[in-house]
């Protein structure tokens, strides 16, 4: 025969409420500075540099003159789609850096 689950007591309740609001709270801050942060990508050696803020928005896209050539259009493109890909990597492992943490706390409920 198992033992049923004992119920919470009230003031093991309420320090579960208080760490969840300190949780939440701790959240919200990350959430706040990841979308402050800027992150860069870049592609080429530095040819292509893109910007953005951890949110992945676009902020800015800086490209070297010497990488313009009308004949070859293509290799524009494949260096912007690069320096892309990698500003909005690092916006992942920065919002990963932040949140993760505070999710180790979360156990099953």
């Amino acid at each position: 025969m198992t033992q049923p689950e004992s119920m919470p007591q009230p003031g093991d309740m309420n320090e579960l409420l208080a760490q969840a609001a300190r949780m939440q709270s701790e959240l919200q801050a990350a959430q706040e500075e990841i979308l402050k942060a800027h992150v860069e990508g870049t592609a080429g050696n530095g040819l292509v540099k893109v910007t953005m803020t951890g949110g992945a928005e676009l902020v800015d896209l800086q490209i070297d003159k010497s990488v313009v050539d009308p004949e070859d259009v293509e290799t524009l493109q494949d260096l912007i789609i690069g320096a892309i890909r990698e500003a909005h990597d690092a916006a992942g492992r920065l919002a990963q850096e932040k949140i993760g943490p505070l999710s180790q706390g979360l156990g099953p409920f």
